[in-house]
């Protein structure tokens, strides 16, 4: 965690410091947060972004920016939970969204960026059935560039965050694309939480679906997904999730599986 974001405790696996919280903790302190001045950045962290965060300097570069990792998936929390966390779940980015803002009570704003218009329109309606007095105050939804760029929208968007100020800034690109946006465009940024949750969008609005929670509670979320997109996902889970547990198991064999990447290396 940056300094003066917020107090944290966090454990760190494969070099990413997590933070050891569950749904209503981290909820109570992202509002903590949005009534300070200044911005923050939470990612929704699974095996894959602890992977690429190890194994690519510049996309370990490109996360610097990031305030808050937290634990997405099952197997970071069997990771966390070794070293004495005792964690019953994770915090998974969908639930998250859905819970918090069911949660927001005015004046909290939400501003959504990411998915296709369909997504967004049914994102809405999603939003307002979990909680009718729920203030989504702007969106966008189109093309992100892998530099995080929106092109010709680029300057507008930010300009519109700020005129706006939202408290949450839902950010559902994709990754890479999510944390570059965050990357490009914090600093530029006066005020909010900016959540980079990807997948959330999507299950949220039901354009896709998500694993059942049997699946989800045992940590194989990633198969029913690549099963449900093998040409988009089945090369991803396989690469990262064999150097996940190869760093796991390297790191073990040197002693260092939990300690902070500037040890380990």
């Amino acid at each position: 965690m940056k300094p003066g974001a917020n107090a944290s405790s966090a454990l760190q696996i494969l070099g990413t410091p997590l933070e050891v919280t569950t749904y209503d903790d981290f909820i109570s302190r992202c509002q903590n947060l949005v009534s300070q001045p200044g911005t923050h950045a939470v990612e929704f962290c699974n095996t894959q972004i602890v992977t690429m965060r190890r194994h690519d300097p510049k996309y370990r570069e490109l996360t610097e920016c990031i305030d808050f990792f937290v634990p997405d998936g099952m197997p970071l929390i069997w990771c966390l939970n070794a070293r004495g966390a005792k964690l019953k779940d994770r915090v998974y980015g969908p639930t998250f969204m859905r819970r918090c803002i069911t949660e927001s009570q005015a004046p909290l704003k939400h501003y959504l960026l990411g998915g296709s218009e369909e997504c967004g329109q049914k994102l809405r309606e999603a939003i307002y059935s979990w909680n009718p007095r729920a203030n989504v105050v702007g969106s966008f939804h189109g093309r992100c560039e892998i530099d995080g760029s929106l092109g010709e929208c680029d300057e507008k968007i930010v300009q519109e965050i700020n005129e706006l100020a939202p408290d949450f800034i839902w950010i559902g690109f994709g990754t890479p694309k999510q944390q570059a946006w965050i990357n490009r465009h914090k600093a530029s940024i006066h005020h909010g939480l900016l959540l980079s949750v990807g997948f959330a969008f999507d299950v949220n609005a039901g354009t896709k679906k998500d694993a059942p929670l049997w699946m989800q509670r045992i940590g194989m979320t990633w198969i029913y997904r690549m099963v449900s997109e093998p040409r988009r996902l089945i090369t991803r889970y396989f690469r990262y999730n064999s150097l996940f547990l190869f760093y796991l198991l390297w790191d073990g064999i040197r002693g260092c599986a939990f300690k902070a990447m500037s040890e380990s290396e």
